[in-house]
């Protein structure tokens, strides 16, 4: 085999174990993470608690729903891929009133996988997941 033929080798080699590190699955946000977010877009209608008391939950004509028992109202489930929707705005056409604001900031920047309970892992963006892991980690029981 000659240098050049080796050369050529060792580069294809080499970008491929670059390829692979980049399809490798990013860590996923924590509860932690998304802590941070909810207090950033949650709170102020949500409440520090997430129980639906917000400093400005009084001046939306409805009251937020409390998040602590999203579970409980789904028999214990917690229904990841309609938090989801609920959080992105998919779901809006189905809220009486003034509904939730729209979050475009928690759609950008990186994406990681994410099974919603179907099996199907599906690119959703890190801060949604984060802020859904939050979500999912304050659940009482009743």
């Amino acid at each position: 085999m000659n240098t050049a033929m080796k050369g050529g080798i060792w580069a294809i080699s080499a970008a491929g174990l670059l390829g692979l590190g980049a399809c490798m699955e990013a860590a996923m946000p924590e509860a932690a993470d998304g802590q941070a977010l909810f207090m950033d877009y949650c709170a102020s209608c949500h409440g520090t608690t997430a129980v639906g008391n917000g400093p400005l939950a009084a001046d939306l004509g409805i009251t937020p729903a409390d998040l602590t028992h999203i579970a409980a109202r789904r028999g214990g489930n917690f229904p990841r891929a309609e938090v989801l929707s609920m959080i992105d705005g998919y779901a809006r056409s189905n809220m009486a009133g003034p509904g939730m604001p729209e979050f475009g900031e928690l759609l950008k920047g990186e994406e990681v996988p994410l099974d919603t309970g179907d099996g199907i892992l599906t690119p959703t963006p890190r801060k949604m997941v984060a802020l859904l892991e939050y979500l999912e980690s304050i659940q009482l029981s009743n």
